[in-house]
Parts: C-alpha cells; sequence; structure tokens
C-alpha cells in the first residue's frame, strides 16, 4: 500500500480535473466535469491511477476539510466511539465545540462536521464511479484484469454508502450511469450496498499484489456485515462462515487472531488479524502528513510534561473504564460492571501518591486507556492530570490504541506538523471484528453454541498472558523494556463450556454486544452498534446519567429514541440541492 499512498500527491491535480471539483461544497448539484478528456485516462495506466484516487480518499483527508481533517476521520472516533459513550471530547471545553454539540445529541444540520464528512464520502463515491465509467473504454488491459479493477472499485463504492448509509439512513444513490448528481435520498440504498459487495466477493482475487488493496475474503467480510445490518442473519451466516473458514489477507496470510497489541502497532500491522484496513504511512518521502493518520492527530494526551504537541482529545470514558472489571472467574459483569467501578486519580494532582486499581480486570483495559500509575507503552508511567489538558472537563484517561511507541518513532510517526501523525492503520474490518458479527448471526439464527464458540475465541485471544502488558523493567527509563511482571492483576477467560449456550438467547447476544464493547473499544463502532441493536436510548441515557456525575462536559446531553438514530442531513448540503424553489434532499425525522 506504500506505493499507493505515494500516487496521492501525483493525483491530487489529476483528482481535481477528473472527480467532482474540490473547491465546491455541494457534491451533488453537478456532474463531474473534467478537463481531462476520458480518452486520455481511458488505458490500463490511467485506469489504474483513477483506482488509486478512490483509495486514497478512504483516509478522509482533502481539500474538503478545510484543513480540519478530523471532521472527517475514516475511524469515526466522534461519530461512532464519542457518541457511543466510550469517550469524551476531551481537551477543554472552548476547543473544537462542535464536537461537544454532537457528544450530546444537541445539534442540527448546521453543524459543519457533517457536512465535511459528507463530502468526504461523496468525494469517494464519485472516485469510484470515475473508474467504473471509465473502465469500459480501456482496451490494453486483460478482461481479468478488467474484473479486479471493477471490483475494486464497486467494493470502495460500497464502503463510502456504507459510512452514508449509517450515519444518515436516507442518502442519494449516484452511480456511474448517472448524469446529474442532484438527486433526491428517497430510496433506501440497502440493496444497492449489497450488490456491490456480492460482485466483489464473487470476483476479487484472494490475494493482491499491494498489501492496501481489497481481496474476495475483505468483500465477503463487508457483505456479512451488510446482511447483519440487514437483519438477514442466515444470508449472513453463510457469508461469514466461509470468510473464518477459508479467508486470507490481501497479502496471503490465514485469517487469525494475533496478540491484541499488535492491532495497534504499526511495526506489526497486515497481520493476519487485518481485514480491511485503511493504509497509512510516515516518513515515506511525501512531506505529507495527510498520509499519516491526520484524522487522529488531536488524539494524544497533552500537558505539562507530556512527549506530545497536541492536542488531548478523544479521552476515553469511566463507564468504559467499568467494562473492564472481571469477577472471581475472569468473567465480566454484563448487567451492572457500573457497580464495580475501576479506581481512578480524579482530582488528584500527578504529585499526590496514588495506587492504580488493585482489583481483577480484562488485559485489553491496558491496551485501550492510558490511565495513572500504568506503562503508557514505551513512553513512561501514565501520571494522571499533568499529561490530561483539562481533567474536570473531560475526566481522567488518555486513548492509546491509536499512539505510536517512543522507541519506533523515527520510522512509524510524522512530527512535521503541529501535531502528531503515525502509521498505525485504521482498521475498519479485523477479524476479532468478524467472529463477533458471526456470533451475534449465529445467535440470531439459532445457532447458541456456534455463536459461544466465537466469543470463547475472543476471550481465549485476551487471556493469552503473551499479548498482556508488563511493567517495566526500570521505571525511570521505559525503553530498557519490559518485565515478567503484570502491570494490573489481570483475570480473564472464556465462558465455560455450554454455560453460555445454555441461556436464552437474549443472554447469549447479551454477551456478544458486551464483548464487542470491549473488544472493539475506541474504534469507532459503539454507537452504531447501539442504534442496530435497538439500545442506544437507555445505555446513552445511563451514560449521561453516570457520567456527568464526574465530568463538566455532558451538561444537558440527551438523546432522543427514532429522531437520534441518525444524524442530521447537512443543511448546506439540503440548501445547494434547491430546484425550482424546493429541495430535493429531505431532512431526517426531528430535525427540521
Amino acid at each position: 500500500m506504500k506505493k499507493i499512498i505515494k500516487y496521492i500527491v501525483a493525483l491530487s491535480f489529476v483528482s481535481s480535473l477528473v472527480f467532482l471539483p474540490g473547491c465546491k461544497d455541494n457534491f451533488l448539484d453537478k456532474p463531474a466535469q473534467g478537463a481531462l478528456g476520458d480518452q486520455v485516462l481511458a488505458n490500463a495506466k490511467g485506469i489504474d491511477e483513477l483506482l488509486t484516487g478512490a483509495y486514497a480518499v478512504l483516509d478522509g483527508q482533502g481539500d474538503f476539510t478545510g484543513g480540519n481533517g478530523w471532521e472527517s476521520a475514516p475511524d469515526n472516533w466522534i461519530y461512532g466511539s464519542i457518541t457511543g459513550g466510550e469517550a469524551h471530547k476531551g481537551s477543554d471545553g472552548g476547543d473544537q465545540t462542535p464536537i461537544t454539540a454532537i457528544a450530546t445529541f444537541a445539534t442540527g444540520g448546521d453543524n459543519g462536521f457533517f457536512n465535511t464528512k459528507w463530502k468526504a464520502l461523496y468525494e469517494g463515491v464519485s472516485r469510484s464511479n470515475a473508474v467504473l465509467r471509465i473502465l469500459p473504454q480501456v482496451k490494453d488491459l486483460p478482461d481479468p484484469e478488467k474484473v479486479n479493477t471493477e471490483a475494486q472499485a464497486r467494493f470502495l463504492r460500497a464502503h463510502y454508502y456504507f459510512e452514508l448509509k449509517k450515519m444518515w439512513n436516507m442518502v442519494p444513490w449516484i452511480d456511474e450511469s448517472t448524469t446529474d448528481f442532484n438527486q433526491p435520498n428517497d430510496k433506501d440504498i440497502w440493496p444497492m450496498i449489497e450488490a456491490d459487495f456480492k460482485f466483489a466477493y464473487e470476483n476479487l482475487p484472494e490475494t493482491q499484489t499491494l498489501v492496501g488493496r481489497v481481496n474476495k475474503w475483505a468483500a465477503g467480510a463487508y457483505l456479512g456485515k451488510t446482511y447483519l445490518y440487514e437483519q438477514k442473519f442466515a444470508d449472513a451466516v453463510t457469508v461469514f462462515t466461509d470468510v473464518i473458514t477459508n479467508g486470507v489477507t490481501t497479502n496471503g496470510l490465514k485469517y487469525d487472531l494475533v496478540p491484541f497489541k499488535d492491532n495497534f502497532d504499526a511495526a506489526t500491522k497486515n497481520n493476519a488479524e487485518s481485514v480491511f484496513a485503511i493504509q497509512m504511512v510516515a516518513n515515506d518521502g511525501t512531506l505529507d502528513i495527510t498520509n499519516a493518520n491526520q484524522g487522529g492527530m488531536l488524539n494524544f494526551p497533552y500537558g505539562e510534561g507530556a512527549p506530545f504537541s497536541c492536542c488531548g482529545f478523544f479521552q476515553p470514558s469511566q463507564m468504559l473504564a467499568n467494562m473492564y472489571r472481571t469477577d472471581g472467574t475472569g468473567l465480566p459483569y454484563l448487567t451492572d460492571y457500573d457497580s464495580h467501578p475501576i479506581k481512578n486519580d480524579m482530582n488528584l494532582s500527578s504529585s499526590t501518591p496514588f495506587t492504580p486499581d488493585a482489583g481483577p480486570l480484562d488485559p485489553r483495559i491496558d491496551w485501550t486507556i492510558g490511565r495513572r500509575g500504568i506503562p503508557y507503552h514505551d513512553w513512561g508511567l501514565f501520571p494522571g492530570k499533568d499529561w490530561v489538558r483539562d481533567q474536570a472537563f473531560a475526566g481522567p484517561y488518555a486513548p492509546k490504541k491509536n499512539v505510536h511507541r517512543q522507541k519506533t518513532q523515527d520510522l512509524y510517526a510524522d512530527l512535521s506538523s503541529w501535531a502528531p501523525g503515525n502509521a498505525i492503520n485504521v482498521l475498519i474490518i479485523r477479524f476479532a471484528d468478524v467472529l463477533l458479527m458471526a456470533a451475534e448471526a449465529e445467535a440470531n439464527a439459532g445457532s447458541l453454541v456456534k455463536a459461544e464458540e466465537y466469543v470463547n475465541r475472543i476471550r481465549t485471544r485476551a487471556a493469552d498472558k503473551t499479548g498482556w502488558l508488563y511493567t517495566y523493567i526500570d521505571d525511570e527509563n521505559p525503553l530498557t523494556g519490559y518485565s515478567t511482571t503484570p502491570a494490573a492483576n489481570y483475570q480473564v477467560k472464556p465462558y465455560p463450556a455450554g454455560t453460555l449456550a445454555g441461556k436464552g438467547k437474549e443472554d447469549v447476544l447479551q454477551a456478544i454486544y458486551y464483548e464487542r464493547g470491549i473488544e472493539l473499544a475506541m474504534e469507532g463502532h459503539r454507537f452504531f452498534d447501539l442504534v442496530r441493536w435497538g439500545q442506544a436510548g437507555q445505555s446513552l441515557t445511563n451514560y449521561f446519567g453516570y457520567e456527568s456525575k464526574i465530568t463538566t462536559d455532558l451538561s444537558g446531553g440527551k438523546y432522543v429514541n427514532g429522531k437520534n438514530n441518525y444524524f442530521p442531513i447537512p443543511q448546506y448540503q439540503i440548501d445547494l440541492s434547491v430546484v425550482n424553489g424546493t429541495p430535493l434532499l429531505k431532512q431526517n425525522p426531528g430535525y427540521n
């Protein structure tokens, strides 16, 4: 994928000519206009560059962000994790206030963040369509390569539309045959998304020459995810079973679980757990920090003595921390985890003595949450308040999955800008996600035994001590390495055989939902999961009630069932869709 990334700068000029104009805010008001004629690009080299351009916008970066790439970050840290109760906005009350409005569901379509995200995704749709529009004219590409190219473009288009669908529900469908880009949002687009992923699943090869290109099995996993969202559980089971049994990564590794921490380290990326990942690079010679996950550049500890230049956002919530408590048998408290809270250092200065929680914990907590007195990768023991921008506003914790290591930052971090970037991939789908989606589909289709098997495969990996966090050999010099002493009292085990499956369907689903919450935390899934499970209202009401007693940032937070299941259509796009005095785009219910 490094080769793909290096194309981005060269393609920026081409894309401004071929795709929808970057200087326009409305991506739906006219067909793509191009100074370059199709004949210039209707060849093997041109079509590959167009396809590369469709991949390039996966990172959500471009002129349409206005320099604020976090507004369209592909990991959905704002729209999936913060809105799902996994994390606070972070920083302080005066910084990036539109995120606070989104976090508390106190915003409408005039929030510019929604407009940026909308434009980023439709830019991806447009670039994918450009490939599909011009591909039939290409004469110097063998038919198998044409099919491969078409399948990749349709996968990418389906991905962009999947994001649009789960964000806004009713959005315009625009394909390569459309000449009028000003379309109404009056159709359910699930059938079209499903058709694109199905074509990709049936026509993509099992491996690709570039690691960042998608393959048959990534398409299968995404098709299964689509079926799951559509509640076509039997179809999802069939596809997921194929992917789990036969799937390999684009670079030919049999899908498997790796040590949990290896998913969030640039030195061990593109491993056997990587199903569909947006490739990030740093120090690759392009001098372009957008290649180094600019969407997450705000999300590092910040404060007195912190080793990062910015910015203190994306702070995990106390409720998320509590979910990692385990009982005396190594199992989670599925229904009352907040009754067993994790000890924190709230309101304590970094100079005040503090002993971390000594109770039993799931080890995944310390690869997910930076907490006082625990190694923060190899940067030293997390000191608490000194590395938190405003503890009273957003709590005592810091994000961790997105943060690079000190020892390898010369290779995997870009420190050329005012905020850091790094080469940790954005994982859209990893194999653990596939297993848990398959468990959900199996449970809903009636196979509780198979569902338990998949959940226990995840929990068995968590119990493997080779993947745990350990104390430093020398706290004063963390780069000397780690000891053989676990960093906390880690106790986690799989469910005893048959005990989970022996319960009813709803109990099994509850365990699956919980496992997704702790396995995939801070990866942008939570809000969308809660909505499709029908649990967003109760869960977020509980979150606002509990968390607002700890921090000040959630004042007035309120989730309204139905209305807040989807975000408001950007008002700017509605205004630009007006034809004969009437907008073609209709606002989502409750936002008018």
